[in-house]
């Protein structure tokens, strides 16, 4: 297993397990799901803000950042994605997704990142508790999906 910078070319990968994860669950609250396209593009645009989780060469998770929210006064701070393959969890790879942004992140300036957790991902939840970040709040009923409110949790760590 390994992690490297994200190619254009890995965006079908990347569009095949987010999509999954939106059709499938409450991890995110977007029903809209990825076009691979536009991935390339972004990953094109951006490539120093996107890795790509490796076993045998194949892809296995993604992870992503960009700026918080829009605006100058919001440059320094970084809002994250990170995602794998059913398959591909509880191997460390999520740790070492993160880690890699992480480390992108500080080298481009960034002060804090900043992640929104689904109150319905007990194993994000956990990921997070594990790695370092604080709970800031818990947003209750901030999203619905699949008929359901869904609380979203934000987490902050300073880098």
């Amino acid at each position: 297993m390994s992690v490297r910078l994200a190619k254009a070319r890995d965006a079908p990968a990347i569009a095949v397990i987010w999509n999954r994860i939106i059709r499938e669950t409450l991890a995110t609250f977007t029903t809209v799901e990825k076009d691979a396209d536009a991935l390339a593009e972004t990953i094109r645009t951006e490539p120093k803000r996107w890795c790509v989780a490796t076993v045998e060469s194949v892809v296995v998770g993604f992870a992503c950042y960009s700026q918080f929210r829009g605006g100058p006064g919001y440059a320094h701070s970084m809002e994250y994605t990170v995602h794998l393959a059913e398959a591909a969890r509880q191997r460390g790879l999520g740790r070492a997704l993160l880690t890699a942004i992480e480390r992108a992140a500080k080298a481009e300036g960034a002060h804090s990142l900043y992640g929104g957790v689904s109150g319905a991902n007990p194993e994000g939840l956990a990921f997070h508790a594990k790695t370092g970040f604080t709970l800031l709040a818990i947003l209750p009923e901030v999203g619905r999906k699949k008929d359901q409110w869904i609380d979203l949790h934000l987490y902050q760590k300073f880098l």
